[in-house]
């Protein structure tokens, strides 16, 4: 059994540890204030793409300095508001859509018959977390509204207010569960996509939400929630590759997969956004970004070299 062992360490001896690996830090002031408010761990994350490859002992690449770190930091803070910006979008657009499409079909307290779900669903947690979500202090005013006015109405409240109290990982729960191919084919001509795909991408990218929302780092990160692909890709659809090379070192060639990585997530993103916000900048917005930022590695996010050639991001940056 390996026993934890590393002491708690002050600013300056976190600082004298990176210039023992040959990070360059010119302002020990600039650098103790980041640390105050970037803790040293998190900071840690940003460094390991600067450390020289295949060496026991983190050292950094010549020339690298403190600034490098910190950037690559502030890169990643802002991609995710980025991300963001179109997954309140996504998340938005599929409240609507569930709200809308169960109230026409089966009114507004049609979500309460089981049968309009898939067997496997807990529907009874579902009705356990919206009376949960119902109660308490920290009301929504419409909840309480609906509550003082509809007296003699069901303890739970219609469809249009129920999804207000769900997260996304809910809604989209909520969503992939329903059974009828009325209701699902109904979604289905909003989005432009099969339920079998929707189901994966709205899974994927509320996982997606979560980190964003929670500050975690997403550039150069592997994710567990992989996207599925159309099986009959429309024509623009872009070219993905099974694997893409990192590096080549030593004769040792290292890939990722960019299935994995988030230039996938990306590509689900904007097929979405071309549907519910087809006049959108955010794919131009993403290209700036990137182009602010040169020496990020776009490969460690699983872009290929050519995906600004391809059509898909052609058309949905120059719209």
């Amino acid at each position: 059994m390996t026993t934890f062992d590393k002491p708690a360490l002050t600013h300056l001896e976190h600082i004298e540890r990176l210039r023992n690996r040959n990070l360059l830090i010119n302002d020990d002031d600039e650098a103790i204030d980041y640390l105050s408010n970037i803790s040293y761990f998190r900071l840690s994350a940003y460094t390991r793409p600067f450390y020289l490859p295949n060496v026991a002992e983190h050292t950094f690449m010549l020339g690298t300095v403190f600034s490098d770190v910190i950037n690559l930091y502030l890169f990643d803070k802002e991609l995710r508001l980025l991300l963001l910006d179109a997954i309140e979008r996504i998340e938005v657009a599929l409240r609507t859509q569930v709200a809308n499409t169960l109230a026409k079909h089966h009114g507004p307290h049609g979500y309460l018959d089981q049968s309009i779900f898939d067997n496997r669903y807990d529907h009874p947690k579902l009705l356990e977390l919206i009376a949960s979500q119902s109660k308490g202090r920290d009301l929504e005013t419409f909840i309480s509204h609906y509550k003082t006015k509809y007296t003699g109405a069901p303890k739970h409240p219609p469809i249009w207010m129920a999804v207000e109290l769900l997260t996304f990982k809910e809604i989209s729960t909520l969503f992939s569960n329903l059974k009828l191919p009325r209701d699902t084919q109904a979604i289905e001509a909003h989005f432009g996509w099969k339920f079998t795909l929707l189901k994966s991408w709205f899974r994927s990218v509320s996982d997606l939400r979560n980190l964003c929302a929670h500050h975690s780092r997403v550039w150069n990160r592997e994710f567990g929630s992989i996207p599925e692909a159309p099986k009959r890709p429309p024509k623009k659809w872009p070219a993905i590759p099974a694997s893409i090379l990192v590096s080549s070192k030593n004769s040792v060639q290292q890939y990722l997969n960019p299935q994995r990585r988030l230039y996938f997530q990306l590509i689900v993103i904007q097929s979405l956004m071309n549907r519910i916000s087809p006049s959108s900048n955010w794919a131009k917005h993403l290209q700036e970004l990137l182009d602010k930022n040169p020496k990020v590695s776009q490969v460690h996010m699983g872009f290929p070299s050519n995906w600004r050639e391809q059509q898909f991001w052609l058309s949905s940056i120059s719209q």
